[in-house]
C-alpha cells in the first residue's frame, strides 16, 4: 500500500533534519577543537615570550649577546627575541638558513654533513653543531642557538620521522673556545605545533644555561 504524499514528504524532512544535527554536532566539535589549539598556541607563544624576555634579562644584566642560525623554525628564534623590548642591546645577528647550500655557504657546514649516502644530513647533531659555530663567526655573539629539523607534514623517514629537531647551543669560551650542547627531540603535532615546540626548546635550553653559569 502507498502512503499518502504528506507522510512522504514528513519521512525525508525527518531525514533532511537527522542530516543537518549531524552536520551541526560536527561543526560544533571541530569549531571547538580549533579553539582547544588556539589556546594551546596562545599559551604556548606566551611561553615563548617570558622565555625571551628572561633571555635578555640575564644577558644584559651580564653584558653578553646572543645569535641565532635557524632551519626549520624560519626565524621563529629571531622573532621572538626581536619581540622583546630593548632585544638591540643583546641581540644583533640571525641567520635563517634553510637550504643546504645557505648552511654551506653562509655557516660553512661541510658538505660531507649534507650529502652523500654516508652523510649524516640537514637533521643532525654534527650539522647544527656547525651551524652555532658558524653563527657565532659570522657575529660577535657571545651565544648561539642552531636549529634543524623535519617539521612535515612530509620529509620524515623511518629513522627521522616527522617532528625530529636537533638544537644546537654554544658560547663562546676564552681563547676562542667553543663551549657546546646538543639536543635532539621528536615533537608531536602539525608543522605550526612543532616549529612552536622547537622555538620553546631552545629558548628554554639557552635559559637554562644562563641560570647556571
Amino acid at each position: 500500500m502507498s502512503l499518502p504524499n504528506h507522510c512522504i514528504r514528513k519521512r525525508h524532512r525527518v531525514a533532511d533534519l537527522r542530516g543537518l544535527e549531524q552536520r551541526w554536532l560536527w561543526a560544533l566539535q571541530s569549531d571547538a577543537a580549533d579553539r582547544i589549539i588556539d589556546v594551546r598556541l596562545q599559551r604556548m607563544d606566551n611561553e615563548i615570550y617570558m622565555l625571551a624576555e628572561s633571555i635578555g634579562r640575564q644577558l644584559s644584566r651580564r653584558g653578553l649577546s646572543v645569535t641565532v642560525a635557524e632551519s626549520c623554525t624560519g626565524g621563529g628564534l629571531a622573532h621572538a627575541l626581536t619581540d622583546v623590548p630593548g632585544s638591540s642591546g643583546w641581540f644583533g645577528l640571525g641567520l635563517v638558513t634553510y637550504a643546504n647550500s645557505a648552511k654551506h655557504r653562509l655557516l660553512e657546514v661541510p658538505l660531507e654533513c649534507l650529502e652523500g649516502e654516508q652523510a649524516p644530513g640537514a637533521v643532525s647533531e654534527p650539522t647544527v653543531r656547525h651551524m652555532a659555530t658558524g653563527a657565532l663567526k659570522a657575529s660577535a655573539a657571545d651565544f648561539a642557538i642552531a636549529t634543524s629539523g623535519i617539521a612535515g607534514p612530509g620529509g620524515g623517514t623511518e629513522r627521522k620521522p616527522v617532528g625530529t629537531v636537533w638544537i644546537a647551543w654554544a658560547c663562546r669560551g676564552s681563547r676562542d673556545n667553543v663551549e657546546m650542547r646538543t639536543s635532539c627531540q621528536v615533537y608531536d603535532g602539525d608543522r605550526e605545533q612543532i616549529r612552536r615546540q622547537a622555538v620553546v626548546a631552545a629558548l628554554g635550553g639557552l635559559l637554562e644555561w644562563l641560570q647556571e653559569s
